[in-house]
């Protein structure tokens, strides 16, 4: 099951077969979700990863006709006109969408139609791959499935619904007059239930947006004689990398990732990958960031074929090299210095820490790539982080305490055999679990800032209050440390 956060908590983004069985339906709070099925195994959904898929099986799509295009969420749309010859026929096309999905592990409806409306109304509603010609009648075929393959809203299907009708049929035997009247006010295709029957019917366009493949930056080298010295091999890299700073520089754009592979005469390839902080095109910074992941390379009888490629590029404008080239000279460039540092010491050393919509101080706070413009900066729901120590304990540690009271102030507590007396204490700040994310049964936190006779600060907290029933007595932990 997937699930998205919401202001009101994480809520259901899509359940599978087993999870619709218990009730779990989309829209729904996980916290209900969790009450039908306690078991219930749950991950983020990635809308941005779904498009970016959509779009790659879109691209992969087109080998069964000249264009495809995206019917989102979870729909694709091809245009094989004149192409069903050359599988043998409609059925043994349906045939090879089958099993071509079918071999990558993804389950598909497929459906041949005259018009999208009427293909994805099949699909959606209809029998398994079903196909319906260019002579037979749509209204005939399709006169029994329901008005939801028709594509509308769900204000206007609810509208239809409390109005009888429930089946394309219904409509034709209400009238157009009397739709048109109904709807008369509503221009957009999924609100016009009339608008939708004609793009059904075909006797109304409609509009499609294609995807559009576009080509990955690529530069080659095809050598007349293998290379096998490393002196060559670095001419070869800076010839590529300056060959793609035309290239990129061309297309007003910047590489983030850069691909090099080295063809072998004995037909092995070697590949190196290399990701930077910022956009760049500068051949002469690729070229050192290059150096080091050369290093030990086994060229055999020799490379035949050099090629780099920049699979991630962003938007690059023009602008004045001079600054920035005399900053990376003095070591001053930030980006360059990020590089160089991750180079050295690998992808996930150089991180930068970021706030995060938590007030559970554990929660708080996350990691992000050093210079991730799109790294969340949300403030914390809690309260200043000027209240909060500098330095939290990975998990924080059981403690002993006496106080006077069971609700009352800690006045001594011993922690890794060590006992300490409070000298100076302030609080509680209390902080109440995220309902939203926890068993019912998590308690509530009351934190102390705590100062003990030697000046050394601490941040303590008990969990659960006497009483609560949320288990048996309070238990205290020491979560930071104060500077």
């Amino acid at each position: 099951m997937l699930v998205t956060q919401t202001a009101h908590g994480p809520r259901v983004d899509h359940a599978d077969e087993a999870a619709r069985a218990m009730g779990i339906a989309h829209g729904m709070l996980l916290a209900d979700a969790r009450t039908l099925c306690p078991q219930i195994v749950t991950a983020t959904a990635d809308p941005a990863g779904d498009l970016a898929m959509l779009e790659r099986l879109a691209l992969w799509a087109r080998r069964w006709g000249p264009w495809s295009a995206i019917d989102p969420p979870d729909g694709l749309v091809v245009d094989i006109t004149g192409a069903a010859h050359l599988f043998g026929g409609e059925h043994a096309l349906l045939a090879d969408v089958a099993d071509a999905f079918s071999r990558r592990a993804l389950s598909a409806r497929a459906a041949l139609a005259p018009t999208a409306g009427a293909a994805w109304a099949l699909a959606h509603y209809g029998a398994g791959h079903a196909i319906l010609s260019a002579d037979d009648d749509p209204l005939t075929h399709l006169a029994d499935l329901p008005v939801d393959a028709l594509r509308l809203d769900p204000d206007v299907l609810l509208v239809l619904r409390r109005l009888g009708l429930k089946r394309i049929a219904q409509l034709g035997e209400v009238g157009r007059d009397s739709l048109q009247r109904r709807f008369r006010q509503r221009h957009a295709p999924a609100a016009n239930p009339l608008l939708r029957l004609d793009q059904l019917l075909g006797t109304v366009p409609e509009p499609l947006l294609p995807v559009v493949d576009t080509t990955v930056p690529l530069v080659e080298r095809r050598l007349l004689e293998p290379v096998r010295h490393r002196s060559l091999l670095d001419r070869i890299v800076e010839d590529l990398a300056h060959d793609m700073e035309r290239e990129l520089e061309g297309r007003g754009q910047g590489a983030r990732r850069l691909e090099l592979g080295l063809w072998l005469v004995d037909g092995e390839v070697i590949v190196r990958h290399l990701e930077m902080a910022a956009a760049t095109r500068d051949a002469g910074h690729v070229c050192r960031l290059f150096a080091s992941r050369l290093e030990g390379i086994d060229s055999g009888f020799g490379i035949e074929l050099a090629r780099l490629r920049a699979p991630w590029v962003q938007t690059l404008a023009m602008a004045q090299a001079d600054m920035e080239a005399a900053a990376e000279n003095h070591g001053t460039s930030l980006a360059a210095c990020i590089d160089r540092l991750t180079v050295r010491l690998g992808a996930g050393a150089v991180r930068r820490p970021v706030t995060e919509p938590s007030h559970m101080p554990e929660r708080a706070q996350g990691w992000a790539a050093p210079l991730d413009t799109n790294a969340a900066m949300r403030a914390s729901a809690g309260p200043a982080l000027s209240a909060r120590p500098l330095k939290l304990l990975d998990r924080a540690e059981p403690i002993a305490v006496l106080y006077a009271t069971p609700d009352g102030m800690p006045r001594r507590f011993r922690w890794r055999g060590s006992v300490r007396e409070i000298a100076l204490c302030e609080g509680p700040e209390r902080i109440a679990p995220e309902w939203w994310r926890e068993r019912s049964s998590a308690r509530l936190r009351d934190y102390y800032r705590i100062e003990d006779g030697q000046g050394r600060r601490y941040w303590i907290y008990r969990n659960g209050l006497a009483g609560d029933g949320r288990g048996g007595a309070p238990q205290w932990f020491l979560h930071g440390f104060f500077a």
